[in-house]
């Protein structure tokens, strides 16, 4: 949804919520960067530049509104719909690899030396993956100051940052505030051991679907369904976790309980994809309901998901049919009691493959690329890769079906119609 800045300034001027994600507005007058649908005074033209990233906005000397609270809103559905090398990297960037791997972990990931990755960001994004990781990581911080009751030093740690003194400048220069401020005007926090968010989406929503469509595959242990809730185990980079998902008016209410804190950012950024809460539906229903043959489906069914994915290697697993639960969660939550193994318990070429490192199943991967390389691995096949992709990646125009070419852009949300009302 990129957008020249006439275009976006009306979005501003009408306090249009479908923006808000897809850019930044910065007041020069205020050094303040807001979402679109920030209820603040629309700012003079003049006055009014824009960003693509909040990391942009953050590098050109803006700190976030208070009152709008920019970083809390849907992510860009471009990183779905692009599959360049920026969109690759904003999807790993939000999963914390930067945090982990650093910058060089980064690069290699994604095949490109550091210089060349640093110039694309910042030609595309406005800023450098460092600015970017420590966008994701003020955002992982806020969470955690208005959320738990953890000590400050325990915060700076699990959202990545190097020092306490860094943690703090960080909050005054994004927040314009202090970790204290930030924490005594917070809500009232949630169960011991849980933090509670809300995760919000752009409207309209088809929770039943997305929960039904969980529901049919659910394996017992790992995950629980039920009419208004999911829940499932994660194996997140530093150690495990349960998540329970409640859909509601605007936003998904998620609880996690995380074993290691600094997996915070990971998760979200997992669970947001899981239930494809970065979708623009007003922009897929728009387009699919002008076929005669999904019209019918998609007024019946508005705001229709992708089902995502927590775990690409799970994902792939589950696809070719082994729906096995793997070891015992250390601390059980209800009805999930168990992890989804890990590739190297399974037995079969793909689970050796991706063990040995030979096949990665990832949020960095190109698209066209990762389709072709398992669509030739045996065993795997082209639908099965294409419904893989489809799933790890958020593709929003994989070919699902065999008659679908009418349906690009969105062959991929084309598909879930036609799978549910069949």
């Amino acid at each position: 949804m990129l957008l020249d800045d006439e275009r976006a300034y009306r979005a501003v001027a009408a306090r249009d919520a479908r923006f808000d994600g897809c850019f930044i507005l910065a007041v020069r007058t205020t050094r303040i960067y807001c979402r679109p649908s920030c209820p603040a005074v629309t700012p003079k033209r003049r006055n009014a530049e824009f960003y693509p990233t909040a990391a942009a906005a953050q590098s050109a000397g803006y700190r976030a509104c208070r009152r709008c609270l920019p970083d809390a809103v849907p992510g860009s559905p471009e990183w779905n719909l692009r599959a360049d090398l920026a969109a690759r990297a904003m999807r790993l960037i939000s999963d914390g690899v930067v945090e982990r791997e650093g910058v060089p972990g980064l690069a290699h990931r994604l095949g490109y030396s550091e210089r060349h990755l640093t110039r694309v960001l910042t030609a595309e994004l406005g800023a450098g993956p460092l600015a970017l990781a420590r966008a994701h990581r003020a955002h992982s911080a806020r969470l955690l100051i208005e959320t738990t009751d953890l000590s400050f030093s325990d915060v700076a740690f699990a959202a990545g940052f190097a020092s306490v003194r860094q943690f703090n400048d960080t909050i005054r220069s994004i927040f314009a505030t202090t970790p204290s401020a930030m924490r005594a005007a917070r809500a009232a926090t949630g169960p011991a051991g849980r933090i509670t968010l809300r995760l919000p989406y752009r409207p309209p929503f088809d929770a039943a679907g997305l929960l039904a469509g969980f529901r049919a595959s659910a394996i017992p242990g790992v995950e629980h369904v039920t009419g208004t809730r999911y829940a499932r185990s994660l194996r997140l980079p530093h150690g495990q976790a349960t998540v329970r998902l409640e859909p509601a008016d605007g936003h998904v209410l998620c609880t996690l309980r995380l074993t290691d804190l600094r997996d915070l950012g990971s998760a979200v950024s997992r669970v947001r994809r899981l239930m494809d809460l970065d979708a623009d539906p007003v922009a897929v229903d728009g387009f699919l309901s002008a076929d005669p043959v999904l019209r019918p489906h998609v007024l019946s069914r508005p705001g229709v998901r992708l089902p995502g994915s927590v775990d690409g290697a799970e994902t792939l697993l589950r696809a070719l049919g082994h729906t096995a639960p793997g070891e015992p969660l250390a601390h059980p939550d209800g009805e999930v009691t168990h992890l989804y193994p890990q590739p190297a318990a399974v037995d079969s070429p793909v689970a050796r493959a991706l063990a040995d490192g030979s096949l990665r199943v990832d949020v960095g991967r190109d698209a066209d690329e990762l389709h072709a390389e398992l669509a030739a691995f045996p065993g795997v096949g082209p639908e099965v890769a294409a419904y893989v992709v489809m799933r790890v990646l958020g593709a929003p125009d994989m070919p699902l079906t065999s008659e679908d070419n009418a349906w690009r852009p969105w062959r991929s949300y084309a598909a879930v119609h036609l799978g549910r009302a069949a």
